[in-house]
């Protein structure tokens, strides 16, 4: 299969950074006017510098995955060794969390810094080409450096966040200090709408990143199983494992559910959308 681009799903990106573009605009327009929270954009600048620079390290010991050797996992290596060349992307570094939750995650600011992470959870639930369709898809995630993205992406998001939570503090906790009062208020309404749009942005490259691992394999069948097979698991399996990790949904082959609330804001698209766009190509190919 020939690497194209979706151009409807491009578009629905672009349009949603654009958005988070504005918004952030606007938001720092506003925070730089009072010095009290300049300290914080200062200091969670140089914080996200170093998530930035080492994320991939920071996400593999938050999971506690740890990165192994051809000699531990051969057949492991050699499947993404050869994935990779069909992706026409360096091979990433190899990881393996010890975990009966079947899933697995891509991070690295680009893709000659990147890892690929699985648990053994999947490697026992999955058959080869399965497990094929799931690594294909981390490695557009890779190609299509949706770490960065969405790194870059939250930061001020989180920013916000923060100011919201810490920000009276930062003025000196004066009532008549009246512009922060203004700078928490704008830092509510920026997070809200950035969560909602950051979400968005990150099903879109779910979408994204499925198209590009069926791409990658020529296989969209074997990766629509694979979701299915996950998905039907991830419900059943112990509430104090991986699901502690909740902010790393965003980077998980299927995203750890949370309740409802977990569910409406989602950073993946239902497993059925997902099944359905695969199925859809699967039948242009044929």
């Amino acid at each position: 299969m020939e690497w194209k681009p979706d151009w409807g799903l491009r578009g629905r990106m672009v349009l949603t950074m654009f958005l988070l573009f504005a918004l952030y605009i606007v938001f720092a327009a506003i925070l730089f006017q009072y010095a009290g929270l300049a300290i914080m954009v200062v200091f969670m600048g140089l914080f996200s510098l170093g998530q930035f620079f080492f994320s991939d390290k920071l996400a593999l010991y938050s999971m506690g995955a740890s990165e192994v050797s051809e000699e531990e996992y051969p057949e492991l290596h050699a499947m993404l060794s050869r994935l990779s060349q069909q992706a026409d992307v360096p091979k990433p570094k190899v990881a393996v969390a010890d975990s009966r939750v079947p899933n697995a995650f891509a991070t690295g600011r680009s893709p000659s810094n990147s890892a690929v992470a699985v648990t053994t959870g999947i490697m026992n639930t999955l058959t080869e080409e399965e497990l094929e369709g799931v690594l294909a898809h981390e490695l557009a995630h890779i190609k299509n450096r949706d770490v960065m993205v969405m790194t870059i992406a939250s930061f001020l998001s989180t920013l916000a966040f923060l100011v919201v939570r810490f920000g009276w503090w930062f003025g000196g906790g004066r009532r008549e200090n009246g512009g922060v009062i203004v700078a928490i208020v704008a830092s509510l309404v920026v997070w809200v709408v950035s969560f909602v749009l950051i979400r968005a942005l990150s099903r879109y490259r779910e979408y994204s990143a499925d198209r590009g691992g069926a791409v990658i394999t020529g296989n969209p069948a074997a990766l629509a199983s694979a979701l299915l097979k996950i998905s039907g698991q991830m419900d059943r399996v112990p509430q104090d494992d991986m699901r502690e990790q909740a902010e790393m949904n965003a980077f998980f082959i299927i995203p750890i559910r949370s309740g409802f609330i977990g569910r409406i804001f989602s950073t993946h698209p239902s497993t059925e959308k997902r099944v359905e766009r695969l199925r859809a190509l699967e039948q242009e190919l044929a």
